[in-house]
């Protein structure tokens, strides 16, 4: 039986600094590459930045039929590995969510997350479609973070018969809540694995948000985990750990 083999990526947060952003994506690729990483993934709004302001996506989010995008795409032509991360976008006068997937700098489809916080995310529009992509015989769909509290979203992939639901998330929150959050994650992405039977792996930013950068304190745990259709985390990036881990996935 062949397989794929994932990466998911546990980062830094970078907000407003897509070059930065990028050198980081770069450096990862660069490993993946050394493990004969497959498909590797980035957490959510990864390029832009994750600042929950529409000023702000007005200022970084980026029109993915762009030059200012196309330069990023040139950049990625010689990654190997296909690619999933975050990035605000802007399409028509509006802003999304968004993960897209790209492969040799050339953009393979987008995923717009479906549900949205409320109030903190309304300036973006909901996206409808769950696409579905496939690598090597292997199926899979994209989540972003907070459609994982939603069992309508993970099941929309798994009837499109996806052994994997990628996961782009960003979990800087502020830290009386992270405490409270950093284990409940894992949980909740696995409710999702009993009710569907799919490997479920996630990305996620780590570290501390001073209070002088966009408002008070934050701090992001992670965790970046992948399990297996049997809900149980066979690899995790230590939390407050920036890392890779990797994991093989047979092919039915």
């Amino acid at each position: 039986m062949s397989t794929v083999r994932v990466g998911a990526c546990q980062t830094p947060e970078i907000i407003g600094d897509s070059a930065a952003a990028l050198d980081i994506m770069l450096r990862f690729a660069k490993e993946a590459e050394g493990k004969d990483v497959d498909l590797l993934l980035f957490p959510e709004c990864f390029l832009t930045g994750y600042i929950l302001s529409e000023a702000y996506m007005v200022d970084y989010a980026y029109d993915f039929e762009s030059e200012q995008f196309a330069a990023i795409l040139k950049r990625l032509e010689h990654v190997k590995s296909v690619l999933v991360f975050g990035a605000g976008e802007k399409k028509a006068g509006k802003f999304y969510n968004s993960a897209v997937v790209v492969n040799r700098g050339e953009i393979v489809g987008v995923y717009r997350k479906t549900h949205l916080v409320d109030p903190n995310e309304l300036f973006f529009t909901p996206g409808e479609d769950y696409p579905i992509f496939e690598i090597n015989g292997l199926k899979y769909g994209i989540n972003i973070c907070y459609d994982a509290q939603f069992a309508d979203a993970a099941k929309a992939v798994a009837d499109q018969c996806a052994q994997l639901l990628l996961l782009p998330a960003q979990n800087m929150i502020r830290r009386e809540n992270a405490e409270k959050w950093k284990h409940k994650h894992n949980e909740i992405r696995a409710e999702r694995v009993k009710e569907n039977g799919f490997w479920y792996i996630s990305s996620d930013v780590t570290g501390i948000r001073p209070p002088d950068q966009n408002g008070v304190e934050r701090i992001a745990y992670g965790p970046t985990s992948a399990m297996n259709p049997n809900a149980e985390v066979v690899a995790q990036v230590p939390l407050m750990t920036v890392g890779l881990i990797t994991v093989d996935i047979p092919v039915a």
